[in-house]
């Protein structure tokens, strides 16, 4: 029996996880809210997955619960699994160097067909697709090396495949697909035709309850037949098969009306289903990227991914697992743009040195060297542990997709700057006029869609803290519940005052990530920090509660702050790890430890601005102003125009 006595972090995680589950009592008051956004809510609600009973290292964070061990020793790939992926990555380098053109693509917007046709031939189309159903059956972490290679030649390329096989049809049905379904699509995709995944439409993007494709069932339910549009369907112009979510009959729940989202695999030469149009970009110009019409598309019930109203956590979960790869192809691209900087910054000569030897100058290198160390260990960490099914790691994949994506465009950004007129010059042009055709421009309009891509940072943000207040909003979310009868929320301030009584007060008890063997002394100092500083983040967002109360949602710049806390004290623990297993590699210490106490310092210049902010900013006046702008107000803004 556990003791009352237990720490209430432990109390709390527990909570946090137990099933089966009740529906959570939610600290968003939706008696006064639209009719649209109530059921954005509640169909979203509805589609989370209770957190997994271990926990993860990241959701922890919120809760002043900092669980190194869970993270340390680094969680290294096997030798076995290496040399399973080596002969394929090997191909894959080779493959990219001699047959692929990134230059010509962008400039022709055309992936060619023999690049179709090679990739296929090297298995890249199924490289976690298992081996009985025509793939070659790689981990997480293989393929992420795979997604670094990529990601570092042509980022038309990585969209290609990511998409096709991190979101498309074979990672929905390597979670959710039935036996029949694996046999009948996986050997297809995994050979090579390509799939892709439908959910955007014009009017729903990450408000899914406002989606309008409906999927109608036949008389006898033996099929659906689907009507509507989907916008932005990435691969959807070269698809031969397509994931598609569409609304399907609502249900009653608890004597309410609930929307519900289905999950189809739909065949694009299904009559009825027409591509009418490719969407073109700033970057990635070989996108195959589509809108796709549905005109009365019959669809077998067999064809139904998981069961009725399931599609949203298809998605979700896909999402989950897919959003990885995102943050390996900015690796790629973030370390081709370093070892550029790097060349340059030495090479280019102004006032008698090199450029590197100017502050200004390496100070942007030194940021973007410590940042794709962090970047490389966040990522690789959290593919180990997917890999080893170590919990339920939502959290820290949504932070490696918003912080890799954000730092990624701040590292091309950075690199363009260093590289001066030349970085915004085109590969083609440097070329025309005898010089090396390093094509920064492309590198940076290609990575600027990866903060959209697979929900947008600020999604990323709202999910983050969402799951964040989760296991608060399990305590004490009831006590603002104002569709609650008075008597059950009385009884919750009497059972969550109870908890924090003993909880809060442990937030002030200084944190320590207690003695962690074999770990150099200089990193052990930012590990404890990292302890320390996730109790002070817990105390944070409690008393952002205790003062906003039901209205704590609106209060989206705050909670990002909290999100941004957190996320960098990931980066930080993450790079400490990584650091350790280096030199127990045999790398350099002296290297090591200078590139993982450079980056340790900068997040915590950074958690201490996000700190700041949660105290003092200008968050009510900036809304404010935004509501006079959006009426018309300051003509002054507008004037002056053509």
């Amino acid at each position: 029996m556990k003791s009352p006595l237990e720490a209430p972090e432990k109390q709390i995680a527990e909570e946090t996880s137990a099933k089966p589950q009740k529906p959570t009592a939610s600290v968003i008051d939706t008696s006064k809210m639209s009719e649209g956004k109530r059921a954005a809510l509640e169909l979203a609600e509805a589609s989370r997955d209770p957190l997994d009973d271990r926990g993860s290292f990241a959701s922890n964070l919120f809760i002043g619960r900092y669980d190194f061990d869970r993270i340390y020793p680094w969680p290294a790939q096997s030798a076995e699994d290496r040399a399973a992926g080596e002969d394929f990555l090997n191909k894959l380098e080779t493959y990219l160097r001699e047959h692929v053109d990134p230059d010509e693509i962008d400039r022709t917007g055309e992936i060619p067909p023999e690049n179709f046709a090679g990739l296929a031939a090297i298995g890249a189309f199924g490289i976690k697709v298992p081996k009985q159903y025509g793939g070659l059956g790689l981990s997480q972490f293989n393929y992420g090396r795979a997604a670094v290679l990529l990601g570092s030649w042509d980022g038309n390329v990585a969209a290609l495949v990511s998409a096709h096989q991190s979101i498309g049809v074979a990672q929905p049905l390597m979670l959710f697909g039935t036996e029949e379904q694996k046999r009948k699509y996986l050997p297809r995709v995994a050979g090579g035709e390509i799939s892709a995944f439908a959910l955007t439409e014009s009017h729903a993007g990450s408000d899914p309850a406002t989606m309008s494709l409906r999927a109608d069932p036949t008389p006898d339910g033996s099929e659906f037949i689907l009507n509507g549009e989907k916008l932005w369907c990435t691969n959807g112009v070269k698809a031969g098969v397509l994931v598609v979510m569409a609304k399907t009959a609502p249900k009653i729940v608890g004597g309410k009306e609930r929307k519900q989202i289905t999950a189809f695999i739909v065949d694009v030469a299904t009559p009825g289903l027409e591509i009418t149009y490719r969407c073109r970009f700033m970057g990635l110009r070989a996108l195959y990227n589509a809108v796709v019409k549905f005109t009365d598309v019959r669809v077998s019930r067999e064809n139904m991914i998981a069961k009725e109203g399931a599609g949203l956590k298809v998605a979700l979960t896909t999402l989950n697992t897919g959003r990885l790869t995102l943050p390996a192809a900015c690796v790629g691209v973030s370390k081709r743009l370093l070892e550029i900087s790097r060349k340059w910054a030495g090479e280019r000569v102004q006032w008698g040195v090199p450029i590197g030897k100017h502050a200004a100058i390496a100070g942007k290198i030194a940021e973007m060297a410590g940042n794709v160390f962090a970047m490389e260990a966040m990522t690789f960490l959290s593919s180990s542990l997917l890999d080893r099914k170590s919990g339920d790691l939502r959290i820290e994949t949504a932070m490696c997709k918003m912080w890799a994506t954000e730092t990624t465009w701040k590292i091309a950004d950075d690199a363009m700057q260093v590289r001066g007129g030349r970085g915004y010059e085109t590969a083609h042009s440097l070329a025309g006029r005898g010089e090396p055709p390093i094509a920064v421009e492309r590198f940076l309009r290609d990575c600027r869609v990866n903060t959209i891509f697979e929900g947008s940072s600020e999604i990323m943000r709202l999910f983050i803290a969402r799951e964040a207040l989760d296991p608060h909003l399990k305590v004490g979310g009831a006590i603002f519940n104002t569709q609650l009868p008075m008597s059950e929320r009385a009884k919750a301030v009497f059972t969550s005052g109870k908890f924090y009584a003993g909880w809060y007060p442990r937030q002030w008890i200084p944190g320590s990530a207690g003695r962690i063997d074999n770990l150099h002394s200089d990193l052990e100092a930012h590990v404890q920090y990292a302890s320390r500083t996730s109790k002070r983040l817990a105390r944070g967002l409690f008393h952002a509660m205790a003062r906003f109360g039901p209205k704590l949602d609106r209060e989206q710049l705050l909670l990002s702050r909290f999100v941004g806390i957190a996320t960098e004290l990931f980066a930080i623990s993450a790079t400490c790890s990584y650091a350790q297993w280096l030199l127990g590699q045999g790398k350099p210490s002296d290297e090591v430890l200078l590139l993982a106490d450079y980056f340790c310092r900068s997040s915590r210049t950074r958690i201490d601005g996000h700190f700041a902010g949660t105290r003092r900013n200008v968050d009510k006046r900036g809304y404010q102003l935004t509501q006079d702008v959006l009426a018309g107000k300051h003509e002054t803004l507008r004037s002056g125009i053509v």
